[in-house]
């Protein structure tokens, strides 16, 4: 996997939409972050954009995002959001530029179109908080964004769960948001489990929809491959009239009984305030004792 340059003081971060539209005057907590961090911004096209739920039209974000693509000033492309929308680009986009000057691509939930994407193309990339989100955000997640920015050392020790699985794994980390991940399978940009360390986490889904998003990466091989999963936040989840039966938690066990590897639950990262960064084509050490659980990247 190919690691892009990190940050210096001084390098350029682009802030565009890839997806849902977002207004300029709310940025000003990020701005101000970035600039603390010995940053500059550049505000992308997109920012104010308005095509009914989408910053602007199809081509408008393409544009947008493929002009920071290219442009070998820009040291990395911060999505300002999720929603949905990155999809409907995702095949505009030209990466010979990027190839020669690759750089980082940050954000989650519907970034992880460009995550899995660009990790099939053997690149690196930040799942992390989003402009938006920045001044909600902890100060744990804005500080490990910029600790996987300006590439020093990336670790998490953390209680351990009771429902968390025992062991020690090495793996190339991969994943994001399992709706999308769901939504990938069968295409150019679907991810790759092979020997991998799965991430995953979602927002706002029905019980039998994690149910049947769970099955559906089970019987596309994805899991029995798997060296270790880890769970983030499994946010405001909900249930029909009739219950589905079993929570969130139960439904991803019951689709991993009979894996013999680490499982990481309620890790700090998703649709959570406390949303660490994580670097999606690093190779991860994750070791879950019944006290601790430890993520170490190298």
């Amino acid at each position: 996997m190919i690691t892009p340059p990190f940050l210096q003081k001084g390098d350029t971060v682009a802030i565009v939409s890839t997806a849902r539209k977002n207004v300029e005057d709310n940025l000003k907590p990020t701005i101000d972050m970035l600039e603390g961090w010995g940053l500059k911004v550049k505000i992308g096209k997109t920012i104010g954009l308005f095509h009914h739920q989408l910053a602007g039209t199809d081509e408008q974000r393409a544009e947008d995002f493929q002009e920071q693509l290219d442009n070998p000033n820009i040291k990395a492309i911060w999505c300002v959001r999720g929603g949905y929308g990155t999809v409907r680009i995702i095949d505009k986009l030209d990466f010979t530029k990027f190839k020669q000057n690759p750089k980082w691509i940050i954000g989650f939930s519907d970034v992880t179109v460009l995550h899995s994407h660009l990790n099939r193309m053997g690149f690196q990339s930040i799942h992390g908080i989003m402009p938006v989100s920045v001044a909600r955000a902890t100060d744990d997640a804005k500080n490990s964004l910029c600790t996987a920015l300006f590439g020093d050392k990336l670790e998490y020790e953390l209680d351990c769960d009771a429902i968390n699985h025992v062991g020690k794994a090495k793996g190339e980390l991969v994943g994001g948001n399992l709706s999308i991940l769901y939504s990938l399978l069968g295409s150019e940009s679907a991810i790759d489990c092979e020997d991998k360390i799965l991430f995953i986490e979602d927002l706002d889904e029905y019980m039998y929809h994690i149910d049947r998003m769970m099955m559906n990466l089970k019987r596309n091989g994805c899991l029995s491959s798997l060296k270790g999963i880890i769970v983030g936040g499994m946010t405001d989840m909900k249930d029909n009239e009739i219950p589905w039966g079993k929570n969130v938690l139960e439904i991803i066990e019951e689709t991993i009984k009979g894996l013999n590897i680490p499982v990481i639950y309620n890790f700090p990262a998703g649709h959570i305030r406390d949303n660490r960064a994580l670097i999606f084509g690093k190779q991860i050490t994750m070791e879950v004792t019944v006290e601790k659980s430890k993520v170490t990247f190298e």
